[in-house]
């Protein structure tokens, strides 16, 4: 996720905010005026963004002062410029209670606002500090166009003032909100980080003028919705300004692929994740003591099993106690030099790779582009969207900020960087809920009435689909651990080890996109064939979706291609006649042997799952033997030229 939110409390603007989060996240000395702070941290000024600072006197893109922050944040929901119009109103004769009353947008708020982080994935930050200046300007105006347009969406349809008793009544504020926008540079580890808060006060105006604070539940709700939006924006925004395109990469094998720059190395990655190898480190200490904790009587006090949402909450905790103190603050011209010269020495990139890495990236994006069209079928959207929802959700249960989330990462995947029509994926969303879902809401108050709250669930059973979870990988034997790498073979453990590097019986995560909402797709695929009939449609969608390997290379390679196949190796579906069906699209011959295409893919995506499954029924029948093997990359981890060791994530606990 690349948008991280918590709420603001009148307190922490003086005690967090102010001294640190304005400056860079640096230490600012008391005293020092908030501009002169800013320049000594090389960081630019805060501006104001939304449309709600009309009605409180404010332009957008204005500079954020230190007297506005303390009114709106720091005195439970002020005016701007409440000491202004204060020392008018007493100056007008008014009494000092009338005139602080004056200056109040309504009533007073312990929570004043939400902090909202937003970063880019590591490949476009990576871009954004090796790049030229022409390279890092684009980046950060795409940055900030994706920021306005992820806070457009919320003024326009997630933010709701409540008022009445127990908040019954709901209205969005039609005049929009006010938010201050600080930049930074770099994470705690001292690599490149480049994200912004975004300080979103909590105030709105309803229509009858009055003053009312939004509901902060609502924007918790829709986290995951907007940092999907946010990806897909910047990712687009950027590839669009410089002629690159995303790849989908395996960070996590059973975890959803995350959408990169094509063409910029892993190991760079890798380069920027100490904090992550430090939490890693951490968490496998924590889930080690976690199994193995007894009680008086010798007995497990927990699972022997480590589950999802235990390894979450070490995950937390192995973050806070590796967490640093924070640097001093650097020009980013002297960081930039500093970065790109610690990459060339100590990331095992090519120094002419780090200098030319945004060509290379380009290489790579007219690679991609050549073989993956940008088509969109909204039907079979809807499908594979629907089918991931109520596969990831407990119970089958969710609502349609859930879809939402799904059809943005969709768009993301199969556009590959390319600009979207707006409001396409409200399409998706809408096929969805018209198509596959079933109304299973039983309100009990009036918010179970509106639309964004109704629960549904898919019209299929969860029998119909694969199993979701595999049995738990065999613990290896007491002399060997598992590899850092999924490509390396297993080593001995030496003796005395920490115990850390104990290996952790964990239960296997729940989400494979491909088996789980390919199959409903696979299943679907004849019926939406036969109504539509558009081949074109179909063979569209398979390109867009399907995992890469599974399409044959094209023409043009095929001729300068003089070797043979390579023995034992799976010859990959032919989808050149399905390629040629764009021409005749309605031809009755081709919608047969678009048929048979399907039904060959289907078959190979069926032996894939069933070698899975003899995998690992074989690691169970070793475990005696204590054979550790290694895994295998994910399928959609196409167009790489490398591959990726062990990832954690991105700069955690910032």
């Amino acid at each position: 996720m690349t948008v991280d939110i918590k709420v603001i409390r009148a307190g922490q603007m003086y005690r967090y905010y102010l001294r640190e989060t304005v400056v860079g996240d640096g230490r600012r000395r008391a005293g020092t005026p908030l501009r002169e702070a800013q320049e000594q941290a090389g960081v630019p000024a805060g501006r104001w963004m939304g449309r709600g600072l009309a009605v409180l006197g404010l332009t957008p893109g204005e500079e954020v002062t230190e007297q506005q922050l303390r009114n709106l944040f720091g005195e439970r929901g002020r005016h701007p410029y409440a000491d202004r119009i204060e020392a008018d109103r007493l100056a007008a004769g008014d009494s000092p209670k009338k005139a602080f009353k004056t200056g109040a947008l309504g009533r007073r708020v312990t929570v004043t606002g939400v902090d909202s982080v937003f970063r880019p994935q590591p490949t476009i930050y990576l871009l954004w500090a090796f790049g030229d200046e022409e390279t890092r300007l684009a980046i950060e105006a795409a940055h900030e166009r994706a920021i306005e347009r992820v806070l457009e969406w919320i003024e326009d349809e997630v933010a709701v003032i409540r008022y009445g008793k127990d908040g019954i009544y709901r209205v969005r504020p039609p005049g929009g909100l006010a938010a201050a926008r600080f930049r930074h540079y770099e994470a705690r580890s001292g690599r490149p980080l480049l994200h912004d808060h975004l300080l979103l006060s909590v105030k709105g105006q309803r229509l009858d003028g009055k003053w009312g604070s939004i509901h902060t539940t609502a924007l918790y709700e829709n986290t995951v919705a907007a940092s999907a939006l946010y990806n897909e924006l910047v990712a687009s925004e950027v590839c669009e300004a410089l002629g690159l395109a995303t790849e989908p990469r395996t960070v996590t094998p059973g975890r959803r692929p995350v959408m990169e720059i094509a063409g910029v190395p892993h190991e760079l990655i890798r380069w920027t994740a100490r904090r992550s190898d430090q939490i890693a480190a951490c968490l496998a200490e924590l889930e080690h003591g976690y199994v193995t904790a007894v009680d008086d009587e010798g007995e497990l006090k927990f699972l022997p099993v480590v589950s999802e949402p235990a390894r979450a909450k070490m995950n937390q905790i192995a973050a806070r106690k590796t967490r640093p103190p924070k640097r001093k603050t650097q020009p980013l011209a002297q960081l930039r030099v500093w970065w790109k010269v610690s990459a060339i020495l100590t990331s095992k990139v090519a120094a002419d790779v780090i200098n030319s890495l945004v060509e290379h990236a380009r290489a790579a994006a007219a690679a991609i582009r050549a073989r993956v069209a940008a088509v969109v079928d909204v039907a079979l959207a809807a499908v594979d969207v629907t089918a991931t929802v109520f596969v990831m959700n407990e119970g089958g249960r969710f609502h349609r900020r859930h879809l939402l989330a799904e059809a943005r990462r969709h768009l993301a995947l199969v556009l590959r960087g390319r600009r979207r029509e707006p409001g396409l994926d409200d399409q998706v969303v809408a096929a969805a809920i018209s198509t596959h879902r079933v109304d299973i809401s039983e309100p009990t108050t009036v918010r179970g009435l509106e639309s964004g709250y109704r629960l549904y669930t898919a019209r299929w059973a969860l029998s119909d689909l694969p199993a979701r979870r595999c049995p738990p990988t065999p613990a290896p034997a007491p002399d060997r651990q598992p590899s850092a790498d999924p490509g390396e073979s297993a080593a001995h453990r030496p003796t005395g080890q920490d115990a850390g590097e104990w290996w952790i019986p964990r239960i296997p995560l729940q989400y494979d996109r491909a088996v789980l909402a390919g199959a409903v797709v696979r299943e679907k695929l004849r019926t939406v064939t036969a109504v539509r009939g558009r081949a074109y449609d179909v063979a569209a969608h398979q390109q867009a979706v399907v995992p890469e390997q599974l399409l044959a290379p094209l023409a043009a390679e095929a001729e300068h291609d003089d070797q043979g196949p390579e023995p034992g190796r799976q010859e990959a579906i032919d989808m050149t006649a399905v390629r040629a069906l764009r021409e005749s699209r309605t031809d009755v011959e081709a919608l047969d042997l678009t048929a048979d295409r399907l039904r060959r893919l289907q078959e190979v995506a069926t032996k894939m799952a069933d070698d899975s499954r003899v995998r690992a029924d074989h690691h169970t029948s070793h475990h005696d033997a204590g054979v550790v093997r290694p895994v295998r990359p994910d399928d959609q981890q196409a167009h790489r030229r490398q591959e990726p060791g062990p990832h954690r994530g991105r700069e955690a606990g910032h």
